[in-house]
This record gives C-alpha cells, structure tokens and sequence, in this order.
C-alpha cells in the first residue's frame, strides 16, 4: 500500500508543473482600458491584462509609475493603439521579444490625408490619420483579430477556445450595435460640433455629420478669433449639438454651447467595459438629442 501511495505522489508532483503551466496567465499590457476589455474579450480567464492608462487620464500625456514600467517589461504582450497616439511609449518601451500588437495595422483610417502642422504650443498631432478609431464599435471586429493572432501565438493549442471566446463577445457586440443603430436612426445627419477631435469614427457609424472641431489642433484650445469664427459657422449650419470629452475646460464648453446656440453632452471617449463604454455613450447622446 504504501509503494502504491508513493508511486502516486511521484505521478502528482511529475504532473504538478504541467498543470500549473496550462493554469498560468498570459499577461497582458495595453495602453488604453478599451483595448484591456477587448483583450479581455478574447482571451477571457487565460489572459492577465493590465491598462497602463486609466479611462479618466489623458491618453496622450501618461505619466507611467515605476511599477507600471516594471509589469511592462516583464509582460508577454503589448497592445497598443499606434500612429501618433502614445508619444510617451517610445520612452519605456522594452527591447525585448515581446510580442507588440499594434492595433492600427488592420483599421480603415480616417482623416489620413487631413494636414496636421505641428505648432509651438504643446499638442498631438494625429499626422497619420485619426487616432480614435475603437470609437467605431465595428472595428471591434479587426481589433480582436489582432489579438487572437498574438495569443494564439503564444498558446497555439488553446487557439480554438480563443475564437470561441472572441466569437461569442462579437456576437453580443453585433447586436447591440444594431439596437444602438435603430435608436439613433430618427438622428442620423444631425448636425454636430466637437471639442475635441476624438468623434470621428463614432460619428460616421452612427450618421452625425461632424461641421467642426473646437480646437484648431488636437489639444490646442481656440483663440478669441477662432472661436467667433465657429459661432458663426455653427449658427449658419444649424449645430443642434455640441460634443465634449470629460477633459474639455467647462468654461469654453458653455461658452461654444450658448454662443453657438447648441446644447453640450459630454461623452466619454474610453471605458473599462467595451460595450458599456456605447451603451452609455448612446444614452446620454439619444437623451440629448431627443430634448433638443
């Protein structure tokens, strides 16, 4: 009995390793919290993602802490939102054989061919077309292929529970996204202004026609002749409604919004929740413009 015992216990400590390997986490750093859900959306409990940008922080001025550049030197996969959107990565990003997704490589750019002057004042540039592109719930779709193709390198035999994963999260995806069209349809071709230029994308799916932004530049707020000059474009092009992110300055958000005679909603550009990020967005703009 107790050479039967002994031979189990060698049999369990020889499968221990392989068990905890199939139990181990790949983790995961991405540079914004849209990309960690759909990250999450994929490689469900077989992933450990971390967002080096929190939804409330500015996502083109991070300032990383110490331990946030550690967890990013040591994790298997980066997904990041590429083109001129993090400036601040080019300092911490490792030399490694990290497996660098840029999530940009697979998307229909918008406003590629839009001239972006760099000024003096500090700013972003977008020089390579809009950044904003996860805006579009549909390029969820070119997104997740992205990172299946980087997990499924990694865990090759886990590749078919990862589309599985990732089929069922586009499946919920793609409904909701047709409920959000037939909510929005009777407002297709509102006319709207933005503050900041982070609309795009949202914008075209879901039939706004976007007559201008605030800032001059991405993050360069409008001098007095540049903003007498949207007023006046506003009011001859009948704006009903003014976008803001929740970093625009309130002051100029009332004053665009009175002098332009349109009504402000602040919409939120990044979330933790992927599809909650649109139903939320969607609501307060459905509410907004049914008041109007």
């Amino acid at each position: 009995m107790i050479r039967t015992f002994l031979i189990a216990l060698a049999a369990l400590a020889a499968a221990a390793p392989q068990t905890m390997l199939a139990q181990e986490k790949t983790r995961v750093v991405t540079t914004s919290a849209d990309l960690k859900s759909l990250v999450e959306a994929v490689g469900g409990d077989r992933v450990e993602a971390e967002s080096l940008a929190a939804p409330e922080q500015d996502p083109h001025a991070i300032e990383l802490k110490p331990g946030q550049v550690a967890r990013l030197r040591s994790a298997a996969v980066l997904v990041r939102i590429g083109l001129d959107h993090e400036p601040w990565l080019a300092r911490v990003l490792p030399t490694s054989n990290m497996l660098v997704v840029d999530a940009s490589k697979t998307i229909r750019l918008l406003q590629t061919e839009t001239p972006r002057l760099r000024v003096e004042r500090k700013a972003h540039v977008h020089a390579y077309g809009n950044t904003h592109y996860w805006l579009d719930p549909h390029n969820a779709r070119p997104i997740t292929a992205s990172i299946l193709t980087a997990l499924a390198t990694l865990r090759p035999a886990e590749k078919a529970i990862f589309e599985a994963t990732r089929d069922a999260f586009l499946a919920r995806l793609d409904a909701r996204i047709s409920e959000w069209q037939v909510a929005l349809k009777p407002y297709r071709g509102t006319k709207v202004v933005v503050v900041h230029d982070s609309w795009a994308y949202f914008g075209e799916r879901f039939g706004l026609q976007i007559v201008a932004a605030a800032e001059p530049h991405p993050g360069i707020p409008p001098s007095p002749a540049e903003l007498a000059a949207l007023f006046t474009r506003m009011r001859e092009a009948g704006v009903r409604v003014l976008i803001a992110d929740p970093h625009a300055n309130p002051a100029l958000v009332r004053q665009i919004a009175e002098k332009g005679g349109a009504t402000s909603v602040t919409l939120f550009p990044s979330g933790p929740d992927y599809i909650a990020l649109f139903e939320e967005n969607l609501k307060r703009l459905a509410e907004t413009l049914k008041a109007d």
